[in-house]
Formats: structure tokens, C-alpha cells, sequence
């Protein structure tokens, strides 16, 4: 690994018990700095104290919002924090869902929907390519990546069975999911050509965090691994998408639970 470690950096890690979290804790153990991007910041202190009591090396870049301007100031923070590290991956794992009838659904939310949805994928997007675009394909095994990978960063973004699909209460939340799958192939299309690869992930059924299990109340569901997703399994294809050379890479990859009805 180079003496100069890499930095892995995710926006949006809820409480602790979900996907960016997971994601957070597998890229830290395999040899990434860790920024963490998030609202709530007890959540996000707590995630980045429990990285670096595991001997890895973690921060907590706190946000009132997820505005543009919020969001250029975190990553302005965090180069101030590493200014020797490369940012290498960033995870848009940030998002606000309204499932409700189309009526019923207010401006308000609709307007929260896009601006965390989408006003923020593009300023995230911008913040982690401008990142990416100054620096020299990764050297052998930095930060576990094989020596042929070929790529100068790597951006993820987290989808949902609302990315391709709307339904009956999924309209402002497919809107506004629909377009990160569009940001996302456009920004393949175009930066690919320069070794950054942008990758698209379809979560397709439920993922088992605090907040699932709280609201299902079912312990059949928790302890049937065919019925519900793992974060710690996401984050593992989300490692292996970064693992991945330049002669093969994946912009779409859709997860799902071997039953899901799908």
C-alpha cells in the first residue's frame, strides 16, 4: 500500500445502521481515511469515534443541509483536514423519500425531494470530479486497489427499485430518483474517458437497519438473510466496484435478496 493513504469519502450515514455506514466501516478497515458527510451530527461523531477506536483513521464533516454551498464546505473542510490524501472514492448514499398518494404530497416536500435527491447529487458529484480530475491513475495497491485497475477515483451512487420503476405513492421520490440514474450515466459517459469511474447501484427490497427492524417488528425477517439486504453485503459489491480494472467496469449493478418479488 502507498505510504500515503487514500480517502474515501460518503455523504449520508443516518444513524449508524445502514448502507453509508457500513460502507464507511469496510473501506476504513481495508486501508481508506474515512470522511463522513452527513445530518445529525450525534450520529456521525459516534460513527467516526467507534473508525478510529478500531484503528483506523475516520472524521465527522457535519451539515445543517444539503445545500450546494454546505456541501462545497465540507469537502473544502476535509482537504483541509487530509491535504496529502487522494481522494480516491465517494459514495452519494444520501436521500429523502415521501411515499404518498400525488395528491396528498405538499410543495414543501417536493421541494426537499429534489434539492437532498438531486440539487445535492450534482454538487457532490462536482466537489468529488474536481478531486479526481487532478490526480495520476492509483499506483499498485493503493488502498487495496490491484495494480491494472487504471481509474483516478471512484463515485457511487446509491439507488433504489425507484430508479427505473415508479408506483403508486412514488412520484415525487421516482422523480427525483430517476434523475441521480441519469446524472449517474451521463457522468459514466463523460468521465469515463478520463479513468474516473461512476458507478449506479439499485437497492431492489428492504434493507435491515435499526429503523427497518423497529418497523417491521419481526424476527422471521431479521434472521432470513433470502428475504432482506445487508449493508455489510452492499458495501462489499460497493468495494468490488472500485476493485475493478479499467477493461471491465460496471456503471449499473441492481441488489436484491434471493426472494425478493421482484
Amino acid at each position: 500500500m502507498s505510504s500515503i493513504r487514500p480517502l474515501f469519502v460518503v455523504a449520508g450515514i443516518g444513524n449508524g445502521s445502514g448502507t453509508g455506514a457500513a460502507t464507511a466501516r469496510l473501506f476504513a478497515k481495508s486501508g481508506y481515511r474515512v470522511a463522513l458527510i452527513s445530518r445529525g451530527p450525534e450520529y456521525l461523531n459516534k460513527l467516526a469515534t467507534e473508525l478510529n477506536q478500531a484503528g483506523a483513521e475516520a472524521a465527522a464533516f457535519p451539515l445543517t443541509d444539503y445545500t450546494p454551498g454546505s456541501i462545497k464546505s465540507a469537502f473544502a473542510s476535509i482537504k483541509s483536514h487530509w491535504p496529502s490524501s487522494p481522494l480516491r472514492v465517494a459514495v452519494f448514499n444520501a436521500g429523502y423519500g415521501i411515499w404518498k398518494p400525488f395528491l396528498e404530497i405538499t410543495e414543501d416536500e417536493v421541494r426537499e425531494s429534489i434539492d437532498t435527491n438531486i440539487l445535492a447529487a450534482f454538487a457532490f458529484s462536482r466537489a468529488a470530479l474536481l478531486e479526481f480530475t487532478k490526480l495520476e491513475l492509483e499506483t499498485a495497491n493503493e488502498g487495496g486497489v490491484a495494480g491494472n485497475a487504471r481509474k483516478r477515483g471512484t463515485l457511487i451512487f446509491t439507488g433504489a427499485t425507484a430508479s427505473i420503476r415508479g408506483n403508486t405513492t412514488t412520484s415525487a421520490f421516482s422523480a427525483s430518483k430517476f434523475a441521480i440514474r441519469a446524472l449517474s450515466q451521463s457522468l459514466a459517459k463523460e468521465f469515463g474517458k478520463q479513468n474516473i469511474h461512476v458507478a449506479h447501484s439499485i437497492i431492489d427490497g428492504g434493507i435491515i437497519t435499526d429503523r427497518t427492524k423497529s418497523r417491521r417488528n419481526d424476527p422471521s425477517w431479521e434472521a432470513n438473510q433470502d428475504v432482506r439486504l445487508d449493508p455489510d453485503s452492499i458495501a462489499k459489491t460497493y468495494l468490488h466496484l472500485v476493485e475493478q480494472d479499467s477493461s471491465s467496469w460496471t456503471w449499473e449493478i441492481d441488489l436484491r435478496p434471493a426472494h425478493e418479488k421482484w
